[in-house]
């Protein structure tokens, strides 16, 4: 099994934007209002902290690889390599190239008509890193950091993303 993760705080901005874009979900006034609705688990998918708890359980199995969006936007390259290893499929120079360009954001994004319909443009708005900064206020990001660590702080997932965003950035 493949566990692709991503920071909660791109999580928070990445659905922000698809609840207000996509009309069968509910959509927020403002981001403020976005915000308490994703804190206060009030999601119709659910809660992300949730989430990755649940994730923690299986985290040490060897059938399970985890790996961040974050590590895959800064080394794509190795992530494949790393992935590739993981399913036993050995890869050409040539192949990994492939893989690497047709799995980019900007890629997937190009051709996101023939893959998705209309729905691409939905699916696929930004696909960048640390966008969650543009509408962050200083309490959001305190209470966010504090939510983080009260359910996956110390935790092998929780550590992972904690590494990949926090000492990183």
């Amino acid at each position: 099994i493949l566990l692709l993760i991503r920071n909660p705080k791109d999580v928070a901005t990445s659905f922000y934007h698809f609840s207000n874009r996509m009309s069968p979900l509910p959509s927020y006034e403002t981001w403020d209002d976005f915000f308490v609705a994703f804190m206060t688990k009030k999601m119709p998918w659910g809660c992300y902290f949730e989430y990755l708890s649940k994730w923690n359980k299986y985290a040490y199995d060897e059938n399970l690889m985890t790996i961040t969006y974050e590590e895959l936007k800064e080394n794509p390259v190795l992530g494949v390599k790393n992935i590739a290893a993981f399913f036993g499929i050995s890869l050409t120079e040539k192949e990994l190239q492939s893989v690497v360009e047709r799995s980019s954001f900007q890629s997937m994004k190009k051709n996101s008509q023939k893959t998705h319909g209309a729905f691409g443009d939905i699916l696929f708005r930004k696909g960048g890193v640390s966008d969650w900064k543009n509408l962050f206020s200083e309490d959001q990001n305190e209470k966010m950091d504090k939510a983080f660590e009260e359910h996956v702080g110390g935790t092998k997932l929780g550590t992972k993303l904690k590494y990949e965003v926090y000492c990183k950035a």
